[in-house]
């Protein structure tokens, strides 16, 4: 081989490694960004709850649609770096660590966008309301509760429907009888399926004055299940 294909060669590795530190690093700073959405928006509602309480309709609706926007912009980094995915398995033929790393990671953002099924370790509490007296701000707190404690994803069920996938932009409204998630009623019992550490999860939701607690002061019962595998059926719209 001669000096100049030598060295045409080691450009062409070394150009293909240069890219695939910039999908690396891509990826990694998407799902930072995305996880500190997440956190930040927990840290945000459990602060300023009565403020929230308080707020005015049209305040209301520029948080939701800047949290709309935000999970747009990651829906189409998803996009973008699936393309560049499949150019460096085109390159590299479908193996290899890297390749296998980024497979991960993608998967990891799909699941927390909500466009991917999830399962593994994790929970299912069922909330019974005999008495009518369980509403939204029960089940957001509920969900924040959850969060907290390091659930990868969640889906709330009713006796209505096969369940709603909680997003980065999900909402929840509504007196009891009349609760709403994302635009669907969802009626009593409610079914949450969250995955994540099971015991963790399980001891976060019964907390003295916690969740359980304060299902049973609004007339309801509340059973939570640990299991070892879990399914997150429900998605969000791609």
């Amino acid at each position: 081989m001669t000096a100049v294909a030598r060295e045409g060669k080691h450009e062409f590795h070394a150009d293909r490694r240069r890219r695939r530190a910039i999908v690396f690093g891509s990826l990694t700073i998407v799902l930072m960004i995305a996880l500190g959405i997440g956190l930040a928006a927990q840290v945000r509602v459990n602060d300023s709850e009565n403020s929230l309480d308080s707020a005015r309709p049209g305040d209301l609706l520029v948080l939701l649609d800047n949290l709309g926007r935000r999970e747009a912009a990651l829906r189409e980094d998803i996009t973008s770096l699936q393309d560049t995915l499949v150019t460096l398995q085109q390159e590299d033929g479908g193996s290899g660590a890297a390749l296998t790393e980024a497979r991960e990671r993608l998967d990891a953002l799909s699941v927390l966008v909500g466009t991917v099924p999830a399962t593994g370790p994790g929970i299912v509490m069922t909330i019974e309301d005999p008495r009518t007296g369980v509403g939204s701000e029960v089940l957001v707190d509920a969900l924040q509760e959850l969060r907290a404690a390091g659930a990868e994803t969640v889906q709330i069920a009713g006796s209505d429907n096969d369940g709603v996938r909680i997003g980065l932009d999900s909402w929840i409204a509504g007196s009891a009888g009349a609760v709403v998630v994302d635009g669907q009623k969802v009626s009593a019992p409610f079914v949450y399926t969250a995955v994540g550490d099971p015991a963790t999860l399980a001891a976060a939701l019964d907390i003295p004055g916690g969740v359980v607690d304060t299902v049973a002061r609004n007339g309801g019962q509340c059973r939570i299940t640990q299991s070892k595998q879990v399914t997150v059926s429900a998605l969000r719209d791609s």
